[in-house]
């Protein structure tokens, strides 16, 4: 019989002969590497469970246009690539006008965007009734539909008219046309085109008071109201209050107003819009600025204001650290892209603490999970050196030596910390999967490299464990021993 084979079974046959101190000690190194294996699997994948929940609350990221003030979807794609397709969750485009209801004549913000990315980034929308699945179909805000009046299914007639800007081309000449605008009623704007004629008199005057509702702006929008200027020499007389219509006092005064700030430009012309009829698919309830807004797909918005791809804002839903997300604005910065990206610092800061303080934590419980599973092993490890005093005294006495015990008494150690170690990556596997579970609702990721590692602490752990009551073992004099004392 070899060595080998006959040290295998001298520890073999003292752990059976002390079957029920050594299932202790067993038993306290497995239920620490169930610990250690679960607690380290949970440790690793904590980042991706938890990035995962706080994408929950929104985007960690958003893109902005460098300098135009518009983003178009060019630049944003180019964004994209720097982040890479399997770490953007989701990219959500918005481009935001203001827009009118027929009816009513109220204002609103009219949002366009693409409602599938929507549901990734803003996964906490509450929708009552349905996404947009279709054209002419609008997702409205709460506050919206309660001002309006709107339900699921019910039809909006919406209308956008663009800014008005002007061209300053000089002053007020005989021939020259002009433009001019003012805020009614609502403040919402009162517009005008003036041509003079060669006495510098109003040759002709369009009106455009379609912001304004019927009550009070509609006395203003017939023909027989803008007459009454035709023939006035410009500019109007300073305080001349005779054709401010009682009824519609602001409207009238604004278009007032309008007629003596009145600018030459360029390329006058008449303030034209679009009209389009839109159904209400879903009521949106945030609790948030979103109850205020319509959402509309990208490509309704380009039918309604006839600009395509452009967009205000990109809000970018990012699997990643801290460091990585600074990483990828820096590269953004550095490839000049036209891009501004900016991380959304209460998503990115909170996640950072959350997961530093929940490591830290885990971190702390392991520890003191492998501290007392030290202690339990070498008081069981004692009390086994305890009982075979007479058989160390005798095998002494017959000339074995002190590194003879130290080995068998270690072996055993070992023995049981590669046993106890692989029991437990075994079923700290399956209780980070219960915490993942529970905790996260999702599954966790089996890594394969922590079985080893296990199985290496938990015997590192228990040759450690042996070393004071090997320190006993050795120091026992076998003359004492055999003297009875």
């Amino acid at each position: 019989m070899t060595k080998r084979k006959m040290f295998l079974r001298m520890i073999t046959a003292s752990l059976l002969r002390r079957r029920s101190r050594m299932l202790v000690a067993l038993l306290s190194i497995g239920i620490g590497a169930t610990i250690l294996s679960g607690l380290v699997t949970i440790y690793y994948d904590v980042p991706r469970q938890m990035g995962a929940q706080f994408r929950n609350y929104g985007a960690n990221m958003i893109l902005v246009s460098q300098d135009t003030g518009t983003l178009n979807a060019q630049s944003a794609s180019d964004a994209l690539e720097v982040i890479g397709t399997d770490q953007v969750i989701g990219a959500t485009p918005y481009r935001y006008v203001t827009a009118q209801f027929v009816r009513s004549q109220l204002s609103f913000v009219a949002a366009g965007t693409d409602f599938d990315q929507v549901q990734l980034t803003s996964p906490y929308f509450v929708v009552d009734g349905a996404y947009p699945s279709g054209p002419r179909q609008v997702l409205i805000g709460k506050q919206v539909a309660e001002t309006v009046g709107a339900k699921l299914n019910s039809v909006l007639e919406i209308t956008y008219k663009p800014s008005q800007k002007f061209v300053s081309g000089g002053e007020a000449v005989p021939g020259a046309t002009l433009v001019g605008s003012a805020e009614g009623f609502n403040t919402n704007p009162v517009s005008v085109v003036l041509t003079l004629d060669d006495q510098m008199k109003i040759a002709s005057m369009e009106l455009d008071v379609s912001t304004q509702t019927e009550e009070y702006g509609g006395r203003l929008g017939d023909e027989t109201y803008t007459k009454r200027f035709i023939g006035r020499a410009y500019p109007l007389e300073e305080n001349d209050e005779t054709d401010v219509l009682s009824g519609a006092t602001i409207t009238s005064r604004a278009v007032l107003e309008a007629i003596s700030t009145a600018q030459v430009t360029d390329n006058a012309t008449a303030v034209t819009g679009n009209t389009m009829s839109m159904q209400v698919a879903g009521i949106l309830d945030t609790g948030g600025k979103e109850e205020s807004y319509i959402f509309m797909s990208m490509d309704d918005m380009a039918a309604l204001t006839g600009e395509k791809d452009l967009y205000d804002v990109m809000e970018l839903s990012v699997s990643g650290t801290a460091d990585e997300l600074a990483g990828y604005v820096q590269t953004m910065e550095e490839k000049d892209l036209g891009v501004t990206a900016r991380l959304v610092k209460r998503i990115t800061n909170s996640e950072t603490a959350v997961l530093s303080k929940l490591q830290a934590l885990v971190f702390l419980v392991t520890a003191v999970v492998l501290v007392l599973t030290m202690i339990c092993v070498s008081t069981t490890m004692m009390a086994v050196v305890t009982e075979r005093r007479k058989e160390i005294g005798l095998r002494k006495a017959l000339g074995a030596s002190d590194d003879s015990i130290r080995v068998e008494f270690l072996g055993e150690g070992m023995f049981l910390g590669a046993l106890g170690g692989v029991m437990g990556a075994l079923l700290g596997f399956g209780f980070a999967q219960i915490v993942s579970v529970n905790v996260f609702e999702s599954s966790i990721t089996f890594q394969p490299l922590l079985l080893p590692i296990t199985v290496v602490v938990s015997m590192v752990i228990a040759a450690l464990s042996c070393l004071w009551p090997i320190k006993r073992a050795v120091q026992i004099d076998p003359a004492l021993v055999l003297k009875g004392e």
